[in-house]
């Protein structure tokens, strides 16, 4: 993977938040193409439960600055950055007051999802792209990770389908099993649409579900990897239906290799 260029996006990633399914593989698998000779970066959201001073975040003003419209409200993006300890890894954190200046990362100390979670997906996405552009940084593969990063697949392929820029760029979606019960903000799709995203591209979150979500990210992905081994039937059957190439569940001491040779079947 000497000198490819991978962006990885994801809801989580360690050591910036606890170990989990999502987190310790948007650790490990950036680090191992970053070990190969790959060009990495890596973006996560800047939830309030992170630890800026002992992980030494930074914002970087030149990145900082823009609003995002978000269902017709200007949003203003604050972009952070640090390094992963020892591994010469830059870690972007998109950030935003509104939506993750929280004690939490997902859902409030009694369980129950953040109502805007919705927009914080949308808000994540836009973000990303935006940066991304500003950074001027062709990514030859953009891999996603976790239900917060679902949306990007649909927005890539849809809201910024005629930027240049990301013209050859293929779309990576790993499934993990599910991370949270109930819906989303019944609102969501509308949100999307207000994008300009048609109807049926999006017609799954008429219920805002995370299996739907991950459905929608699947959908507008040009390939999948399954990383959990306990994935529900239910998406394994759709995954399977899809007609995108896929890669079945590999374990820890093996996944390397198979993800080396997806990545470069997709290139």
């Amino acid at each position: 993977m000497e000198d490819k260029r991978i962006l990885y996006v994801s809801s989580e990633v360690v050591p910036y938040l606890a170990e989990n399914e999502v987190s310790l593989m948007s650790y490990d698998v950036p680090k191992m193409i970053n070990d190969q000779g790959g060009q990495i970066r890596i973006f996560m959201p800047r939830y309030g439960n992170i630890n800026e001073r002992r992980h030494q975040l930074h914002e970087v003003i030149r990145l900082s600055g823009m609003n995002l419209v978000v269902n017709d409200v200007d949003m203003p993006l604050i972009i952070k950055v640090a390094s992963i300890p020892k591994e010469r890894i830059q870690v972007y954190f998109i950030d935003n007051d509104e939506y993750f200046k929280r004690k939490a990362t997902f859902s409030d100390e009694d369980g129950v999802l953040y109502p805007d979670n919705d927009e914080r997906a949308i808000f994540f996405a836009k973000g990303v792209v935006e940066t991304v552009k500003k950074l001027n940084w062709v990514p030859d593969i953009i891999h996603v990770h976790g239900w917060m990063a679902s949306m990007l697949p649909v927005y890539m392929k849809h809201f910024y389908k005629d930027e240049a820029l990301f013209s050859e760029t293929k779309i990576v979606s790993s499934v993990y099993g599910q991370s949270f019960d109930g819906n989303l903000d019944i609102e969501m799709i509308n949100k999307i649409k207000f994008d300009g995203i048609p109807d049926e591209a999006i017609s799954e979150l008429e219920t805002p579900n995370y299996e739907n979500l991950i459905k929608i990210s699947i959908k507008h992905s040009d390939a999948v990897i399954i990383a959990s081994e306990n994935l529900s039937p239910s998406l394994t059957k759709y995954i399977e239906s899809s007609d995108k190439p896929f890669l079945p569940f590999a374990p820890k001491d093996a996944f390397a290799e198979q993800y080396t040779s997806f990545y470069k079947k997709m290139l």
